[in-house]
């Protein structure tokens, strides 16, 4: 991209800077100005410098800092004051606007503003290039702006409040025909495309980053003559429709990612875009398989397709992009076999593969053509065995990512001595053995957390100088000093634990300092006490001493470190927390302790907390109504304590996710969660709330879990007001109440995310909802993750689950005084897997249309006054596993075939009229059903019914079992907390801010 101003601060000039204009530059910046105390860094900013504190009256105001001056009348031609750390506002008498013969004027990234930007910045007739971006400016862009004829670069991206008018767009681009680059990203605009296309022949950059345009993306604006770069991301109402082009464009960039665009493919007419070098369609909805069209693209240098649904194999066409340098595939469905493929691509550098379906052997051996390569990454996906022992052609490979793979056996030891390498992570995999001796002094991030490794920690690790991220787990032999990590002079994040004997810093040690530490994990290392730590952490921000064996009070040396952000003590035996000095808490997990304070009122010192978890302790009294008052407090978990009383009247209008089940509050529910608008997890369940069904949550429309169970909540349920209520629900728990009247049809039919049309489809057990918040921490990027726990009675035992699966989709009605027919309704729900109407006094047939819900695994219809023949479509049910008919008035023969061969007696008793196996009653009709004994089942199937039983719990325990619940009278045994994220934007030309984790955040710098 061309640079948008070609000056540098202080150039000599033969002669001295004008008195009028230089007493104009000090009354604009001592009277207009002053310097920005609270200040933070910006994106763009590499660097802030207050270049006005050098500027003095008296001097030659051509040798001040962003000062340049014309070298032979020594008119000031250029204003640089970006990223000065000014504030203050603009306005029309400014004395900026005395310095007529201005060509160059920066004021980015400051904050500076006005009413509205004014219409003065018109007199700068001479200007070529204006940079007013990072500012605040509002109001409508001034007609006057369109005088600036001989502008070449404009960038007024990020002034959120500027309106643009097209007869002033028009007006700019006829006069301005030279204008070469324009920047807006940003700016609240609507489609333009017909004025740029009409008027800019000149146009070279064009950035219309986030800027709210709609409408086509159409031959209009891509074929501009001379148009070489578009950056249309971030813009979510595009519709993209590229007609064959009948012109020779010379689009060469083009970035349409984030955009969400409303297409199942990619439009086969891209590929008439044949001088693409950077293609970038990342973060929006395009699915099926990679098409053909991007064999015409062979001038590619650099095609991101990640994040979206693309699914199939990797194609072997894309061997014709022999010029790419950078592949990002990450973050689809791709299935298959590592595609050998990519090792017809020689030019490769970067090649990213995460988060996909892969599988098999991870044939690194195929890249030996790749020189190159210096970035690789394909964690995330289901590739196994082994790593080869020998390996050619990554000479210059620096960051190598392989973590969370089913990759096994010993870490091969030219792993750890590749020359260049910067940044490694084989972390969550199955790899065993000892590890080998590193030779890669280059090492700045290290992750093996998550394995089996063992033996003793090689010496060479310690002379890794540069280490940054360290991450070790295993079943480390031999003790371990900590104190020794502080060698690390640049350490930031360390992370330990499988340590058998673990030696903290205490005053043997002392006086060792972790100066740059800002994350310390020390879990599953037997830690018993608080032992002084007389190390020194004076920058720590994360402190996580998670399941140890840690006893009595929190220790002083903890409350001392003012500067901790996060702070997880979880799984231990803590039994108070003693003051609380941690007022900048933004996390804090005291979960799975003794802690039996009669107040959690604590907890309001921290008034910057966004994630508190407390549950699964012992404290009593009522929940602090400062709680209410919280700005930014987001989720909040206070499960499986002894709180009494009543709900607070308010809640904190961020909240995300609310766990409250298992106390002993009462009263009536409060109307304000109503307000509550990004609420996605409600639980309630197994308190003392009395009160009627709250249809004001039909409001909530990002609600997703809604569990009400054992409460004293008690009348019908109303209908409904509010168009698309509930409409994102998967749990939806109202058991053991005393609701009664009809089952509420117009509920059940709300349920639309059940019924698959938001995208639900059937995914892997071990895909979870959770909850994503982040914030800057200084350098470090906060992630929260929680993973909703919930209960449920399977085959008559309560199994806790500590994680739900994104497909988990559940009714319970159970344990209340519902009548009337069950509807028709139910079976529209095709991702359901747990359905229970037991315990009701429903009559009537059970409808044939359940017989459609093929993702069914748990179906409870006991203790109600059903009627009439069991379906035959409830066969269809291949997933079934759990089956009660019990205690109804069902009659006829009992179906036969596929998971109904494995349901026991007990799925029937109660039930006079039944007839066939398993029970005992043969069925006497016209045609007497043949009675098989087990002997003879299992000569006729191949295998009897009692080892169907046993696989099917088996995989009950492993599929189900790590999310599936029915929700019961069980109390959840943890916490954990939902859903998906929002995304924070980074402040800059085409590009996003990270959310990473620290190890994650370093490997993409």
């Amino acid at each position: 991209m061309f640079m948008l101003f070609h000056f540098f601060a202080c150039l000599s000039s033969h002669h001295s800077c004008h008195s009028e204009e230089s007493s104009a530059l000090l009354h604009f910046i001592n009277t207009e100005l002053s310097f920005d105390t609270d200040f933070s860094y910006e994106d763009d900013c590499p660097q802030l410098f207050p270049k006005t504190s050098t500027w003095r009256n008296g001097t030659d105001c051509c040798s001040w800092m962003g000062i340049t001056c014309h070298s032979v009348s020594g008119h000031v031609i250029g204003l640089d004051l970006s990223c000065s750390i000014l504030k203050g506002n603009i306005h029309p008498n400014s004395t900026l606007f005395q310095l007529t013969h201005l060509q160059t004027l920066n004021l980015a990234s400051n904050n500076i503003s006005g009413p509205e930007l004014p219409s003065q910045f018109g007199r700068f007739v001479s200007l070529t290039h204006l940079n007013l971006s990072d500012c605040d400016f509002k109001g409508e862009i001034p007609a006057q702006i369109s005088h600036l004829s001989k502008l070449q670069s404009l960038d007024l991206s990020w002034n959120d409040g500027l309106i643009w008018k097209e007869i002033t767009w028009k007006r700019m681009l006829q006069n301005a025909t030279g204008l070469r680059e324009i920047i807006l990203d940003g700016a609240n605009m609507s489609s333009i495309t017909t004025t740029f296309s009409n008027w800019s022949f000149s146009l070279v950059t064009l950035s219309l980053v986030d800027t709210g345009i709609r409408g086509h993306l159409t031959s209009h604006i891509l074929c501009l003559p001379n148009l070489y770069e578009l950056y249309l991301s971030e813009n979510q109402n595009i519709q993209v429709h590229v007609p064959k082009l009948n012109c020779s464009t010379s689009l060469n960039f083009l970035d349409l990612s984030w955009c969400q665009i409303p297409r199942s493919q990619i439009p086969p007419s891209f590929s008439n875009l044949t001088h693409l070098t950077y293609l970038d369609l990342s973060y929006n909805t395009f699915t099926g398989p990679i098409t053909s069209l991007f064999s015409n693209l062979q001038h590619l240098t650099h095609l991101d397709l990640s994040h979206n649904k693309f699914s199939g194999s990797i194609p072997s066409f894309l061997s014709n992009l022999q010029h790419l340098t950078h592949l990002d595939l990450s973050y689809n469905r791709f299935n298959g076999q590592f595609p050998k493929v990519i090792g017809q691509l020689t030019k490769l550098q970067t090649l990213i593969l995460a988060g996909n379906n892969l599988g098999g052997k991870l044939l690194l051996s195929s890249l030996a053509n790749l020189t190159q390569i210096s970035q690789l990454d394909c964690s995330h996906n289901k590739f196994q065995g082994p790593l080869p022992n020998k390996i050619t052609g990554f000479s210059n490979l620096t960051k190598l990512l392989l973590n969370d793979n089913l990759l096994s056996e010993t870490i091969p030891s030219w792993i750890f001595s590749l020359p260049f390498l910067t940044a490694l992570d084989l972390s969550n995999n199955q790899f065993t053995g000892h590890m080998s001796a590193i030779s890669s002094h280059s090492l700045q991030a290290l992750s093996l957390c998550g394995n089996k490794l063992e033996g003793n920690v090689p010496k060479s690790l310690f002379n890794l100088v540069n280490l940054n991220v360290l991450c070790l787990s295993g079943n480390w032999s031999g003790p371990l000093d900590f104190s020794v990590f502080s060698k690390f002079r640049n350490l930031g994040s360390l992370s330990l634990s499988g340590f058998n004997s673990f030696l903290p810093c205490s005053e043997t040690n002392a006086g060792h300092q972790f100066t740059y530490l800002l994350e310390l994990k020390l879990f599953q290392v037997d830690l018993t006490n608080f032992s002084k730590i007389s190390c020194e952490f004076p920058v720590l921000q994360t402190l996580e001493l998670s399941e140890n064996k840690l006893e009595g009070k929190v220790s002083q040396w903890i409350h001392d470190m003012h500067s901790l952000k996060i702070l997880k003590l979880s799984h231990n035996q803590l039994s108070s927390v003693g003051q609380f000095p941690w007022y900048q808490l933004v996390y804090l997990d005291l979960s799975f302790n003794l802690l039996s304070d009669d107040s959690i009122s604590f907890i309001c010192n921290a008034t910057s907390v966004e994630i508190l978890n407390l549950s699964h302790n012992k404290f009593r009294g009522t929940i602090p109504r400062c709680l209410a008052n919280s700005s930014y407090l987001e989720v909040l978990d206070l499960q499986m304590n002894k709180l009494h009383g009543t709900l607070p009247s308010t809640f904190p209008g961020n909240l995300i996710s609310l766990n409250l089940n298992g106390n002993q509050l009462e009263g009536h529910l409060p109307r304000s969660l109503s307000n509550c608008k990004d609420l996605m997890d409600l639980n309630l369940g197994n308190n003392q709330i009395e009160d009627t069904f709250p249809t004001w949550l039909q409001r909530l429309q990002n609600l997703k879990i809604l569990v009400l169970q054992s409460n004293k909540l008690y009348g019908p349920l109303v209908s409904l007001k509010t168009k698309d209520a509930f409409s994102h629900l998967l749990v939806f728990d109202i058991s053991s109440n005393n609701f009664s009247g009809q089952l509420p049809k117009a509920y059940i039919k709300s349920f639309q995310a059940m019924k698959g049309v938001f995208g639900a489809e059937v995914q892997s057990s071990f895909d979870y909802f959770k909850t994503f918040s982040y914030n800057s921490v200084s350098t470090i990027n906060i992630r929260k993750d929680y993973e909703d726990s919930l209960s449920e009675t399977i085959k008559g035992v309560r199994l806790d689950f500590e994680k739900i699966p994104t497909i988990l989709a559940i009714i319970d009605f159970s344990g209340n005084k519902f009548e009337g027919e069950i509807p028709d309704v139910f079976g529209e729900f095709h991702i359901l897997k747990g359905l229970n109407l037991s315990h009701n006094r429903l009559v009537g047939h059970i409808p044939h249309s359940l017989g459609n819900l093929t993702n069914l695994e748990s179906l409870d219809l006991s203790s109600n006054m059903l009627t009439g023949n069991i379906p035959t479509e409830l066969t269809n049910l291949n997933f079934l596993e759990v089956l009660n008919l019990s205690q109804n008035q069902l009659v006829g023969p009992i179906p036969r075939g596929k998971q109904f061969d494995s349901f026991s007696k007990d799925s029937y008793e109660g039930n006079m009229g039944l007839c066939g196996w398993p029970l005992s009653i043969q069925c006497n009709d016209n045609v007497p059903l043949q009675q098989y004994p087990p002997s003879e089942a299992e000569d006729k199937f191949g295998f009897g019914w009692k080892p169907v039983a046993i696989g099917y719990a088996f995989g009950m325990m492993l599929g189900i079992g790590l999310g599936y619940c029915v929700f019961s009278i069980g109390k959840p045994q943890w916490l954990v907390i939902m859903f998906g994220g929002k995304r924070i934007k980074r402040r800059s030309r085409g590009n996003r801010r990270a959310r990473t984790t620290l190890f994650q955040l370093f490997v993409v710098m």
